[in-house]
């Protein structure tokens, strides 16, 4: 049967070698939501070689595959990029490298789409970045959490820097505002945590002895009356660890919604805080291609520092 003029037939190139055909389709679909790329792969509408495969199948070099005509329902097409976001995104590349990038992602701005968002911050990359082939997450950030967010560019690159942040070769730090006056003397928090759903389907962590282990150090920058900056460094890398963490010591993070007290709700409240106050301030890992060290420090957001200032002129 002759194929339609709309059907694509994409070679396989030297940087997409090892992708999985999901995210290969997600680079070249613009616009089309994850569900509808499993559902034609489902469906065997995508091909390589002129073979049906699954969603999780490895590209090689040279690999022909078949991408059908893409016609998507209003309801079911990932939005646009608007004006205001491509401008965003395009002045918040901290430092480029040449198989890797970090972003200083804005708070509110969810990582990817999914669960009655649009568009996230990989999907708006991937239309505003036309002349990557391949760009994919290397680690994920809360939708309010600003900072240092690192993605790959290359297959390769996304190995590299995953098996470094597996093997703890990749150091995050946080600051993060809580509630009442941290202890100095408390610099780790270990408890186990567990994933857990509410009846409405959102998403939360909790302390659980039977949870996975995670542990995270805390630091005191800065001392107030009533809140303090702290620095925190993830040991693990569980799902709200930060946030969780903090709660349990009995010094929730300001602005979280999740996690909160009545207490930091009002400290919020008084200090004019409407978002929540945790900012990945500094990102190191070892460069992808020649093992090196590289720094990178995301600047605290003009909000956060007017919160700041407030939090200083109350003392």
């Amino acid at each position: 049967m002759a194929e339609g003029r709309d059907v694509q037939w994409v070679e396989v190139t030297e940087g997409q070698v090892g992708q999985r055909v999901d995210n290969f389709l997600l680079t070249r679909m613009k616009g089309a939501p994850r569900a509808l790329v499993y559902r034609i792969v489902r469906k065997g509408e995508v091909r390589v070689n002129k073979k049906r495969v699954k969603a999780d199948t490895r590209l090689a070099l040279g690999d022909l595959v078949r991408i059908p005509p893409l016609r998507l329902t209003p309801r079911e097409a990932v939005r646009e990029v608007s004006d205001n976001l491509r401008n965003l995104l395009a002045g918040s590349v901290l430092v480029e490298g040449r198989d890797w990038l970090v972003i200083n992602k804005p708070s509110g701005l969810a990582v990817h789409g999914g669960s009655g968002v649009k568009i996230g911050l990989i999907e708006a990359l991937r239309q505003v970045r036309e002349d990557l082939d391949f760009l994919e997450l290397v680690h994920r950030l809360d939708r309010d959490t600003s900072g240092c967010l690192l993605l790959a560019k290359s297959r390769p690159a996304l190995l590299a820097l995953n098996a470094s942040l597996k093997e703890r070769q990749m150091d995050k730090q946080y600051l993060a505002l809580v509630a009442g006056r941290w202890p100095a003397r408390r610099d780790f928090v270990s408890a186990r945590l567990d994933r857990f759903e509410l009846a409405n389907g959102e998403r939360r962590v909790r302390v659980e002895a039977a949870g996975k282990v995670a542990r995270t150090r805390f630091a005191v920058r800065e001392a107030f009356e009533k809140v303090t900056l702290i620095e925190a460094e993830p040991v693990t890398g569980r799902t709200h660890q930060i946030r969780v963490h903090a709660a349990h010591a009995g010094h929730p993070l300001l602005g979280d919604d999740k996690y909160g007290s009545r207490e930091s709700q009002r400290l919020s409240a008084t200090l004019g805080l409407s978002r929540l106050f945790l900012h990945a301030a500094a990102l190191t890992f070892p460069e992808p291609s020649s093992g090196r060290p590289v720094k990178i420090k995301a600047p605290l957001p003009d909000e956060l520092e007017a919160v700041l200032a407030r939090a200083r002129h109350s003392r």
